[in-house]
């Protein structure tokens, strides 16, 4: 299927000259709509949500495998044919930051094994078999082996993270098995506040958190937004009414 930017009915295209990506209108079931239209038999696609830190791709993912997999009115449903598969079980272990120098900063492109990410989107779209992943426990800052299964039912699998529109190197190779990649846009202030709330609640003392915001977050997110354009849609999290994470 092709990944060219499209419009959801009713919302205006751009202008010439201008990115042609669609914002989305402020409805989940819109957007499992569009998600459950990217399946096609015979093959198991991904479906990715971008964004900066904090805007809330984790929520918009689980809640979008949540409602495809919930009946409709009519009966229908994926029914455990939506998988979540997150980037963060990614991150590279603390112990090799460390070995690497990059524990400080640990959140940034470098910090994670994209190459392993890359390998295991390709798994998934490459078979019908079950495939695991690692998982990421935020109470410790550590990888999970094998925390995350995709069942060989799975025909629809979300996974979200800061850099799926990454233009180059393993970047690039995960968003090759990506069928679109949505970019998950909130309020600056909102995102920041949700940000730092987070770091406080795993630990960080508030000035801490502010200083890693600043030195690590922003910079991170700075990166994020400068490849938004690259997005097949953009979804305004904060209309669609969900209780937003700050992932």
């Amino acid at each position: 299927m092709s990944t060219e930017p499209t419009a959801a009915r009713g919302e205006p295209t751009a202008a010439p000259g201008e990115p042609t990506v669609a914002r989305a209108r402020s409805d989940l079931d819109v957007l499992a709509a569009r998600a459950r239209a990217l399946v096609r038999p015979g093959r198991r696609v991904v479906l990715g949500i971008a964004g900066m830190p904090g805007a809330g791709k984790s929520t918009l993912a689980r809640a979008l495998v949540t409602r495809l997999d919930r009946p409709g009115p009519d009966g229908s449903g994926e029914g455990g044919r939506t998988a979540y598969l997150p980037m963060d079980g990614f991150h590279l272990p603390q112990a090799r930051l460390r070995a690497l120098g990059r524990r400080d900063r640990m959140g940034a492109p470098d910090t994670f094994d994209a190459a392993g990410y890359a390998a295991t989107l390709a798994r998934v779209t490459g078979t019908d078999d079950a495939v695991t992943a690692p998982g990421f426990d935020r109470t410790i800052e550590e990888p999970v082996p094998e925390a995350v299964r995709i069942g060989p039912d799975a025909r629809l699998v979300v996974t979200e993270g800061n850099y799926l529109l990454l233009p180059d190197g393993d970047w690039c190779r995960a968003r090759s098995c990506m069928v679109q990649v949505w970019f998950v846009e909130l309020a600056e202030d909102e995102r920041l506040r949700r940000l730092l709330a987070r770091h406080i609640a795993f630990g960080k003392s508030p000035s801490a958190a502010r200083e890693w915001v600043e030195r690590v977050d922003q910079p991170n997110a700075l990166l994020v937004g400068a490849h938004a354009a690259l997005a097949d849609l953009r979804v305004p999290v904060e209309q669609l009414g969900l209780e937003i994470d700050a992932d």
